[in-house]
């Protein structure tokens, strides 16, 4: 797999003679491949939104009940063709892609006598153009920047210079800001705070910072799927929720009513503990241990277990 995507920067580098724009252009075809994969998700998840507010009733009424809750909700999903797992399907296909194109852009830049030395490329076909190209040299090139190296590096070698290399890295957390705001306005969650929305909406741009320690190639490749990303978001957009009756539109109501419900059983749940008092009645506090330095009117002395405790009572003598 590794040798599949390096080939396949190779052949795009045969036609452009630009690593950046080879690289861009793998994204591209990594994309297109995962939108169809990222459509049905959607629709799928949309699908699921749908159905909370059943999904709340079921809850209720088999509350304490796990095995028939389960039992509902599968016989729930199966009435409405709802996958729940569908969601996960972009996520699940990414993972591996973004493990092999960690792997084959760190091959291009492979140094086997450590940092500083010459490239010797791996996974590639040692004819191909692109392999030539970086065989022997130390840095690899485009638009002027050095892709093999980390925006932390080009700092400490030049601060003025590095931090193009960081602007790139903050231009990678606003594209993904952007992106996961157009998610976010769409999303409606009946279990989800403001502040966890908070949070999910920033948690991309953590991602993003974590480019400073990767080299710059990988920025380029994260730039274009964030554009490309973009771009489907405003597909979506269009698509599921361009009028009042389209499948995101009643997910959006479906998710309002799931979270009305959810407070309304917050507020009663609180009714509930809350124990019954009388606002008339008057404060009274029982003192249980006798005052500091005060001891009490009536104290017993322990005693032996089967001893007489009537000792006090007088007795009449026999006649």
């Amino acid at each position: 797999m590794f040798e599949l995507a390096s080939r396949l920067i190779a052949q795009f580098y045969s036609l452009t003679h630009n690593y950046a724009l080879a690289i861009g252009l793998v994204a591209v075809v990594v994309m297109l491949l995962i939108t169809p994969l990222t459509l049905k998700s959607t629709k799928g998840m949309l699908e699921m939104q749908k159905l909370q507010p059943e999904m709340r009733r079921l809850q209720a009424e088999f509350k304490g009940d796990r095995q028939k809750l389960n039992e509902a909700m599968m016989k729930l999903y199966q009435q409405h063709k709802v996958n729940p797992m569908a969601s996960c399907l972009p996520i699940l296909a990414q993972m591996p892609v973004f493990i092999i194109m960690f792997r084959s852009l760190q091959g291009l830049i492979h140094r086997p006598d450590g940092a500083g030395t010459a490239f010797v490329p791996k996974y590639l076909n040692e004819t191909s153009e692109l392999y030539n190209s970086l065989l022997g040299k130390t840095e690899m090139v485009s638009f002027g920047l050095d892709l093999s190296q980390t925006p932390i590096d080009a700092v400490n070698q030049s601060f003025g210079k590095g931090m193009i290399y960081v602007g790139l890295v903050a231009l990678l957390a606003g594209l993904y800001f952007v992106q996961q705001k157009m998610v976010a306005s769409r999303t409606v969650s009946p279990t989800m705070s403001a502040s966890q929305a908070k949070l999910m909406q920033y948690l991309p741009v953590v991602f993003a910072v974590f480019q400073l320690f990767l080299p710059t190639g990988l920025i380029f490749y994260y730039m274009v799927q964030a554009i490309i990303r973009i771009i489907q978001q405003f597909y979506i957009t269009k698509r599921f929720y361009g009028h009042d009756s389209s499948l995101g539109r009643q997910a959006q109501a479906a998710s309002e009513q799931a979270r009305e419900m959810n407070q309304k059983d917050k507020k009663e749940n609180k009714k509930e503990s809350k124990p019954a008092t009388n606002p008339d009645a008057p404060f009274s506090s029982k003192r249980v241990t006798p005052p500091k330095g005060k001891s009490s009117g009536t104290s017993r002395r322990p005693q032996a277990p089967g001893k007489n405790r009537s000792g006090s009572v007088t007795r009449r003598p026999k006649p």
